[in-house]
């Protein structure tokens, strides 16, 4: 028998280089988020509008204070603008033409001035800041001798006090 030498190869093993760090390039530092201004202020008011107390005359049928259907957008206007200022009083002047007895067109015009407030208070307007006056016959605007006359004296003016 013979023996033959075994051959072992030898593995050469190299040594890894020894690994070096290198550090990475700084990154920029991410934001910080900022809370939205816009949703934490208040928002500014919108402008107010000033008020317009330039109002029409609420007209009135014949021996009636009952409101006219017409006159509905008219006082919704009024109070409206009324409400913008709270501070602001007025006057509700009622008036009526020259037909029939002073007492009773004194009544009428209070109850004319009486019915335009409870219409604005209903819309909400303080009633505070309103005062219902009644001048019957006594200040016409027009010609108690005409019916066109007449009509335009049957009112009730809302005056800024």
């Amino acid at each position: 028998m013979a023996a033959l030498p075994a051959c072992k190869s030898k593995k050469v093993v190299q040594k890894a280089a020894p690994v070096v760090e290198t550090p990475a390039p700084a990154a920029a530092p991410k934001p910080v988020p900022q809370p939205d201004q816009s949703a934490t202020a208040q928002p500014a008011p919108p402008p107010i509008d000033k008020p317009d107390y330039n109002f029409k005359n609420i007209q009135f049928e014949f021996n009636s204070g009952i409101l006219k259907t017409e006159a509905y957008p008219i006082l919704d206007k009024a109070a409206a603008e009324m409400k913008k200022d709270p501070s602001v009083k007025f006057v509700l002047n009622g008036n009526s033409s020259a037909e029939g007895t002073d007492e009773h067109n004194m009544t009428l015009s209070v109850e004319r001035a009486n019915s335009v407030k409870t219409y604005l208070v209903n819309t909400g307007v303080n009633a505070d800041i309103l005062i219902a006056k009644g001048f019957g016959e006594s200040k016409p605007i027009a010609d108690n001798k005409t019916e066109a006359g007449r009509m335009l004296n049957r009112r009730v003016e809302i005056k800024k006090q």
